[in-house]
């Protein structure tokens, strides 16, 4: 019988993770409750059943998967832990969110007060699309293996060694650096334009770094509408670095600009302008 797939919430991930879970023969189901009229549309071209009663919605679930942002994380998982108490088949819940290993066991303690058990896990990758195997998740704790029977139903579930926080932590020390060179460039190339030398550093990168801006041409752009749910992501990052002040620090200034380049984005504010300017730059 195919399994039953709670999938929360219908973002970008979200939603084509369930599209694929239903097309590869799963039952799925979402709730959307407090999300936005754009959740209610990928939703729907997921084709995913809409079950806005917590507690209907996990009744009969057999697995129940996590993929909102990482800002809340926890407050969802105690609002589902007393729905998930009174479920019937006490499903595997999976966290696959962008947290901290402090954080994930957090969330980890909140399920146990449920009885269902829990895995830790960690996508690294884009949303699955037709043709391609779609992400990796990177998944720990005594409850892997079960979590990897969805391999079956069209999840790329990479079982690894290591406890609960153990895929947290693969899948923060994997966005610290893309996401955190992201920052990165960003920051220099809007310091660039405001001393008048972006010009000569684009020309410089196509002589001397052309892999390297070829990337940042790619992923500053894709950053833009994204800005916002990368704020709480580099907050996890420095609570994730918290043994060493100084690199912490680093990525509590990543949230910093990735929240004014957020607001910048909403509002078409000057910095997002600059950055499109440099990116469109050929030297």
């Amino acid at each position: 019988m195919a399994p039953t797939i709670v999938v929360i919430a219908m973002g970008e991930m979200g939603s084509a993770v369930g599209r694929r879970l239903r097309e590869r023969g799963a039952r799925v189901l979402t709730s959307l409750a407090g999300r936005s009229d754009a959740s209610k549309g990928r939703a729907e071209r997921a084709g995913v059943a809409i079950v806005d009663d917590d507690v209907k919605l996990v009744a009969d679930a057999d697995y129940v998967l996590s993929i909102i942002p990482p800002g809340e994380a926890v407050a969802f998982a105690a609002r589902m832990a007393p729905s998930l108490r009174q479920s019937n088949r006490r499903p595997l819940f999976i966290d696959c969110n962008a947290v901290s290993p402090q954080t994930v066991r957090k969330v980890e303690a909140l399920i146990a007060s449920s009885g269902c058990p829990f895995v830790d896990a960690g996508i690294i990758g884009g949303p699955p699309r037709e043709g391609e195997d779609g992400p990796r998740f990177y998944a720990s704790g005594p409850h892997a293996a079960a979590f990897a029977a969805l391999r079956d139903y069209g999840l790329d579930v990479r079982p690894m060694e290591g406890t609960i926080g153990s895929a947290s932590a693969l899948k923060l020390s994997y966005a610290s650096l893309t996401k955190g060179l992201t920052a990165l460039g960003a920051v220099m190339m809007l310091g660039a334009e405001r001393a008048g030398v972006a010009a000569a550093l684009s020309g410089e990168l196509d002589a001397s770094q052309p892999a390297l801006k070829s990337l940042l041409e790619r992923q500053v752009p894709r950053m833009y509408p994204k800005a916002y749910r990368w704020v709480a992501e580099m907050e996890e990052i420095a609570a994730y670095l918290e043994a060493d002040p100084a690199g912490a620090e680093i990525y509590h200034g990543a949230a910093r600009l990735f929240e004014r380049l957020a607001e910048a984005h909403g509002s078409g504010g000057p910095e997002i302008t600059s950055l499109k300017a440099f990116t469109a730059k050929r030297g």
